[in-house]
């Protein structure tokens, strides 16, 4: 369904295009001038003074996502996200929303393969209350049976709801499942109903003891303060939470290159229409050939005249595209697949999306439609810089995801001088046939029976 836009908002929209139309030719974007200092005890700080509204943003990202999951305990990651709105020393549960949303301002939080994220944008005269709690919930959260019980049964009704019910949400836990061979980015971030109910109390203290410690947290600290009196609050606060003496454990695993297609077929109830997914492994995000591997997924996929907008949906082969370029720590996935319709059966769209993504490797972009590509992406970055919010999530992918603080000013004239040489590139390095995973999802009504007829 398309939606109407006002007239504000499409004179915002202009506003932007025009900035990326500008800045794609003069590459010239005001870059984030962020400080950045370590504690004593380990926790790393950046901040970035802003004060053109009286807001801040505050974010905290823990180094451990559900990658980190300890084995036969998947969603532990995604479980501490919910504990952490819980009870502490000083705290009562849920305070953190007084703290934020009665004073006008907002919280939230969101699990990822390799990070923990907890975010709040607040009035600046509130800046030293959001730092104190948070120094608080780092330092005395209550890990107890009570508290995880109650949050294992949260988590347990989202999985029923958001996999189970939906008629799509197994086909979201089958992707990385399917595609990644050794790597623990494989198992659902969600976890299973399974391994939520073995859990112990031992267990969620010891992953709780392990991985949230002021030496694998992140402050990011954006908007209206004053430098001084903010380096004053951190240390006040942060600086009685002590390090612990143990090593903070790390994955390592190499996930292996693909030499040969692989096929799945999954199937789940209530499938209203089939959908079939590609996936090729991509380096890392933090690699040269991130940019390259952007602007060709928007070359596919982003706008109504993308390829694979016009190959599926206008050509009634797809209700819907399904896209993602999915750059991690470790290898990611470039994701590509299609919601059929009525009419269509899955291999339809796995020949489109092969076809165009052989295209890409074949034959060189034409200017007008990688200037265009690109524009996009670059109206999506400026875009996420508008806000002290966006802000701190650009800065802080760049420190944990990419591993560079630097990224952050450089990811818009990464993604400009990207040339039809480079999308050839990548397309031949890394989205071959013989490297992709096809993943068909099915109703199960369909599931021929094994072992012939009972």
């Amino acid at each position: 369904m398309r939606r109407r836009l006002s007239l504000p908002l499409l004179l915002h929209l202009s506003f932007v295009v025009s900035l990326a139309l500008s800045a794609s030719a003069a590459t010239t974007i005001a870059p984030i001038p962020y400080k950045q200092r370590v504690l004593p005890n380990g926790l790393t700080v950046y901040s970035v003074q802003d004060r053109s509204t009286p807001t801040v943003a505050v974010h905290v990202w823990y180094h451990v996502g559900s990658k980190d999951d300890p084995p036969g305990r998947s969603g532990f990651a995604h479980l501490f996200e919910h504990m952490m709105f819980k009870s502490t020393k000083h705290m009562k549960s849920e305070m953190l929303d007084r703290l934020t949303e009665d004073v006008g301002g907002s919280n939230n939080a969101t699990t990822m393969d390799d990070v923990t994220v907890y975010f709040e944008v607040v009035p600046s005269n509130y800046l030293e209350s959001l730092l104190w709690a948070e120094a608080d919930r780092l330092g005395t959260l209550n890990v107890d049976d009570a508290n995880f019980k109650s949050e294992r049964d949260v988590v347990k009704e989202e999985y029923r709801r958001g996999v189970l019910a939906s008629p799509y949400g197994r086909l979201f836990n089958a992707i990385p499942k399917d595609s990644y061979a050794r790597h623990p980015y494989k198992r659902p971030g969600i976890g299973s109903i399974e391994e939520l109910d073995a859990a112990t109390i031992d267990d969620v203290r010891a992953f709780h003891t392990t991985f949230y410690r002021p030496d694998n947290a992140y402050l990011f600290v954006i908007g209206d303060f004053d430098q001084q009196q903010l380096d004053g609050w951190i240390d006040r606060y942060f600086m009685t939470v002590a390090k612990p003496a143990a090593d903070i454990p790390r994955v390592h695993v190499d996930e292996p290159e693909r030499d040969v297609e692989r096929r799945y077929d999954e199937y789940a109830p209530n499938v209203p229409l089939p959908a079939t997914v590609l996936t090729w492994l991509t380096p890392n995000a933090g690699s040269p050939d991130a940019a390259a591997l952007n602007v060709a997924m928007a070359l596919l996929t982003q706008g109504e005249s993308s390829r694979l907008e016009e190959k599926l949906v206008r050509a009634q082969i797809a209700q819907e595209l399904l896209s993602e370029t999915e750059l991690l720590e470790d290898r990611g996935i470039f994701v590509l697949g299609a919601i059929l319709s009525s009419e269509h059966a899955p291999a339809d769209a796995e020949h489109v999306i092969k076809t165009e993504v052989r295209a890409l490797a074949e034959t060189p972009v034409g200017a007008a439609e990688l200037e265009k590509a690109k524009n996009l992406l670059v109206t999506d970055l400026l875009r996420q810089r508008e806000t002290n919010d966006g802000k701190a999530f650009v800065l802080a992918e760049a420190v944990l995801i990419d591993h560079d603080a630097a990224d952050a000013n450089n990811g818009i004239a990464r993604v400009q001088a990207v040339t039809p040489a480079d999308i050839q590139r990548v397309a031949k390095q890394y989205l071959v046939d013989a490297k992709a995973v096809v993943i068909n999802y099915l109703d199960e009504s369909t599931k021929k029976p094994v072992g012939g007829v009972r």
